[in-house]
């Protein structure tokens, strides 16, 4: 209607001036008429927000649709070598990944972040096992991250809330609820070159719904950086399906997260953290099939899901910037782990509540004879008992930080022009115990010692499913904006 109008105006004005002689104080208050019609058209016509990039947004960052995109081509070399003295390899894994991102904020209080994901094999649109489609690789966990289907995924849609005090208190706070990224965490991120998410990496890299509650104490303490966050999320529920005769009801217990992150000093040098989790009802497969003998009787099978248990995680780190030294970055990691089995019910192959420990030492600097370069070395260890929360980490032939053993990894990192990089990274992962990349009961979890069965099973179907030590030679080439 208002176009209409619009034309009208228009034609009046086209008709006062060529089909009437009309008088010039007319004419000019015709001018006026139709300047205040299109000034109104205008603003009642204006978008009520702009969309930019991430990189050219100017002025003011409010009512403004920020959009960007993350894709990185890779090519795997894996290795592995089994425990029955064969081996299995893949000499050229080519994967694609997507993210699509955006943000919005409408004021200083408010910002919503979402994140969609795209993960693809080359050739393949979804990932088949050999008897049969992946039972786990579309895990709600993990399901953004692995190379599961062709299909984009949700991986964060969060809302936050920020103020600068409580109660009149000069605490700024914050609080957000919604899908959670927490993959790509604290130290983790150094090697993918990426900002961390809040979550210790040494202990968490999963993708969890969920919320948090987070407190700058900097002010208030007068010590640098200390802040404290509470957080929480649900892994899994189990709920009736929405055609069933009581529709969302709950028929099993939920795997929920519960967790505190408290940074007693940082500064532009230093970081210090800590983080304690503690999740409840975690699962194991009922049967991986296999006897006391290790040989697999396929009809004894049975990947239904089973409770068995809870456990505790807790993590402390410092990072140290030593820009005297290549600008390099230092860190040191120490995390435990804790099962609380159920009653008559095992965890990672023991009835009684175990003990895991790991440690995490890594480098990153700059690169002396290529410019816009890093360089970067880690190593971590992990005890019989150890587990960790990380089947998001980015590493394709399994967790590197779950690792009941040793792992290793070099990478350099080069800028080649704004927004596009490369890199070369070689990561290796020596096996003491079974189970790394496993759930928390007995049948994938089970802590068994490798050289055991190397020993006295390696002839067995069960020598032919444990990996002894595996290898990911990697390259990628990544463009964001």
């Amino acid at each position: 209607m208002k176009k209409i109008s619009f034309g009208v105006a228009l034609l009046m004005f086209s008709s006062s001036i060529f089909a009437s002689k009309s008088s010039e104080s007319s004419l000019l208050k015709r001018v006026e008429q139709l300047e205040a019609q299109v000034s109104s058209y205008k603003q009642q016509n204006q978008p009520f927000l702009s969309v930019a990039t991430k990189g050219s947004v100017h002025g003011s960052v409010y009512d403004k649709l920020i959009i960007g995109a993350d894709y990185r081509f890779s090519i795997d070399n894996l290795d592995y070598d089994l425990a029955n003295g064969k081996s299995a390899s893949n000499d050229a894994l080519l994967t694609n990944r997507l993210w699509l991102n955006f943000s919005y904020k409408p004021n200083r209080h408010i910002d919503f972040n979402t994140k969609l994901s795209f993960n693809k094999v080359f050739g393949q649109p979804v990932i088949y096992a050999p008897n049969g489609k992946a039972p786990f690789d579309g895990f709600d966990w993990v399901s953004s991250t692995t190379n599961t289907d062709d299909e984009f995924r949700v991986k964060n849609a969060y809302i936050n809330y920020r103020d600068d005090t409580v109660f009149g208190a000069d605490v700024p706070w914050d609080f957000g609820v919604g899908r959670r990224s927490t993959s790509y965490n604290k130290l983790l991120s150094l090697r993918d070159d990426m900002s961390p998410n809040s979550p210790l990496g040494h202990i968490i890299s999963a993708e969890f719904d969920g919320g948090h509650l987070g407190f700058d104490l900097e002010r208030l303490s007068g010590v640098s950086g200390m802040h404290v966050k509470f957080a929480s999320g649900r892994g899994a529920s189990y709920v009736a399906p929405s055609l069933s005769a009581t529709p969302n009801t709950q028929w099993g217990n939920n795997i929920n997260m519960f967790d505190v992150n408290f940074v007693p000093y940082a500064d532009e040098k230093i970081h210090t953290e800590f983080q304690v989790a503690k999740i409840t009802n975690l699962i194991d497969i009922s049967s991986a099939g296999y006897d006391k003998t290790g040989s697999f009787k396929p009809q004894t099978f049975n990947p239904a899901f089973d409770i068995v248990g809870d456990m505790y995680l807790g993590n402390f780190m410092v990072s140290y910037n030593a820009k005297q030294l290549n600008n390099a970055k230092l860190f040191a990691s120490f995390a435990l782990s804790q099962s609380q089995p159920d009653e008559g019910k095992t965890m990672f192959g023991s009835p009684d509540d175990e003990t895991g420990t790991s440690y995490w030492l890594g480098a990153q600097w700059d690169c002396r004879f290529m410019r816009d370069a890093k360089v970067g070395a880690e190593y971590n260890h992990g005890s019989q008992y150890w587990r960790s929360f990380t089947y998001a980490e980015d590493t394709v032939s399994g967790s590197k930080m779950a690792t009941r053993g040793d792992a290793y990894e070099l990478y350099l990192t080069k800028q080649l022009t704004k927004g596009l990089s490369f890199q070369a990274r070689y990561t290796y992962m020596d096996y003491d115990y079974t189970g790394s990349d496993g759930f928390f009961g007995s049948q994938t979890g089970n802590a068994m010692s490798i050289d055991t069965i190397k020993t006295h099973m390696a002839g067995t179907d069960l020598a032919n499913s444990i990996v002894d030590k595996s290898q990911d030679i990697r390259f990628y080439l990544r463009y964001n904006f």
